[in-house]
C-alpha cells in the first residue's frame, strides 16, 4: 500500500479521454483511436506482468477504463524482460518490436506521471530488467 500522502498526489489523476490525449500527444499520434489502441494494448500487456499489491496499487492511480485494461489479465507465469516485453506486445498487436517500443514507451511515460515516484519504484523492482527504460528511466545496475 503507498504511504499516505504519496495516495493523496497519485489518486490525484485524470480521466480516461485526458490520459489518452495526453499518450496521443506523446507518441505523436495521429489520431486519438489510435492512441486509445495502443493505451488498451501497453496496459493489457503490462497487467500479464504485474502480481500482488503492486499491481492494485498501480490501477488505484489510473482512469477506471484503464485499471480494467491492467487488472483484467492474468499474469504470465514466466515473466518477460522488457525486451521480451516489447517482442510480445509486437506479436499481439501485429506491429514491428521499434513501433511496439514507441507505443510502450509513450504509454508507460504517462503511467510514470500518474503512478509517482514511489510506486514506480516498487513496480520497478518487481518486473525483471529492461522496464525502466521503458517507463523513460534510467536503468541503473550494481557493478559485480
Amino acid at each position: 500500500m503507498l504511504p499516505l500522502h504519496e495516495q493523496a498526489t497519485a489518486r490525484v489523476g485524470m480521466t480516461f479521454l485526458q490520459m489518452v490525449e495526453r499518450i496521443r500527444y506523446e507518441g505523436a499520434y495521429p489520431t486519438r483511436q489510435r492512441a486509445e489502441d495502443v493505451t488498451h494494448a501497453v496496459l493489457a500487456a503490462l497487467g500479464r506482468q504485474l502480481t500482488g499489491e503492486e499491481r492494485v496499487d498501480l490501477a488505484a492511480c489510473l482512469p477506471a477504463e484503464a485499471a480494467f485494461d491492467l487488472t483484467s489479465q492474468v499474469t504470465d507465469r514466466r515473466p518477460l524482460t522488457g525486451w521480451g516485453f516489447v517482442k510480445a506486445l509486437a506479436a499481439r498487436t501485429g506491429g514491428t518490436p521499434a513501433t511496439a517500443r514507441w507505443d510502450a514507451g509513450a504509454v508507460l511515460a504517462v503511467i510514470r506521471h500518474l503512478a509517482g515516484p514511489g510506486l514506480l519504484d516498487r513496480v520497478l523492482a518487481q518486473l525483471p530488467p529492461g522496464y525502466a527504460l521503458l517507463f523513460g528511466r534510467a536503468e541503473l545496475t550494481q557493478a559485480a
